[in-house]
């Protein structure tokens, strides 16, 4: 009876030309990496480094001082100017006035669409469609809009009986104007990303739900809301990061007027480096505001991972 061989086929083979292919290494991937970290450290880190080491220095404009080590007096400066404090306070004041609109707002406008409303591609576009202008033509059109005499606000106003606003010269309603043209203009970027979020949540969760006699509100609060936990942390940090980075509107509108009311902590960094042309101190001011910035983004993220946990 003859017996059948199978001949068996080596899993690894001893010696270099028959290195397993299990520790074998594929060719490294620094080659592609090189021109993204050429690229960062020339224009991120480099830069970073110099205004770090500037704001230790009389560095200026007009060359006068130009170099010179001033120590820790550009942040001992920046600590007691007063002016710092008051930008400082704008800054915060718009981001807590935009912030948690922008968010609100957000999840009602995607919570809305995604619901079924007839024509979704028309309330898609009008909802996203602001956030592609130009902040050029953003502040340009409302401009108009504020314009004391004949903007439509105050001829709105007027219609019913009511006297009209300075919005953009009285004290009182500069930032609410700025805020409202803001939260028009970038609120379309969070309502995408809570419409991504929504279009994640599974169907079966929806289904059992409404088997077990669960209505509109109940599965908002139980299934909506707490899907969208993660989405929503994300929205807040990356919406706090923003507004406290406002500078472009509020230069077109006001340039921190009336009275510095609306100037920013960006803005008075500007100032002072290409209008008074102290660029040491103005670099001392603006690590000040980047260590202020990285201490909330921190606290920001522990507080929404305890909620999270």
């Amino acid at each position: 009876m003859s017996s059948l061989r199978i001949p068996l086929r080596a899993t690894a083979r001893s010696g270099p030309a028959g290195r397993s292919r299990r520790g074998a290494t594929g060719p490294s991937g620094w080659p592609f990496a090189l021109p993204f970290l050429a690229f960062f450290v020339l224009f991120l880190v480099v830069p970073i480094g110099y205004g770090l080491w500037m704001s230790f220095t009389d560095s200026s404009l007009t060359g006068h001082g130009d170099g010179t080590f001033a120590g820790l007096d550009n942040y001992a400066e920046a600590l007691t100017d007063p002016e710092v404090w008051t930008s400082l306070g704008n800054t915060v004041w718009f981001t807590v006035l935009t912030s948690v609109p922008l968010v609100v707002v957000a999840l009602v406008m995607a919570l809305l669409v995604h619901t079924g409303m007839p024509g979704q591609w028309v309330w898609r576009l009008s909802f996203f469609a602001p956030y592609l202008l130009p902040v050029a033509v953003v502040t340009q059109v409302w401009s108009l809009l504020f314009q004391p005499d004949l903007g439509l606000f105050n001829s709105m106003l007027r219609a019913v009986g009511i006297d009209g606003i300075g919005w953009l010269v009285d004290d009182k309603y500069a930032m609410w104007s700025i805020a409202l043209l803001t939260l028009w203009w970038t609120v379309g970027f969070n309502f995408l990303l809570y419409l991504a979020a929504l279009q994640a949540v599974p169907d079966h969760l929806y289904e059992a739900a409404a088997i077990d006699g669960a209505g509109a509100w109940r599965r908002l609060w139980s299934i909506t809301l707490p899907q969208l936990r993660r989405t929503t942390a994300l929205i807040a940090v990356l919406q706090v990061l923003a507004s406290l980075k406002v500078f472009d509107q509020i230069y077109l509108l006001t340039k921190g007027g009336p009275n510095n009311s609306t100037k920013p902590i960006l803005e008075y960094i500007y100032d002072t480096g290409f209008a008074n042309y102290r660029l040491g101190y103005a670099s001392a001011v603006s690590y000040v505001f980047f260590a202020i910035v990285v201490i909330l983004s921190i606290a920001q993220l522990k507080i929404f991972s305890r909620r999270e946990d």
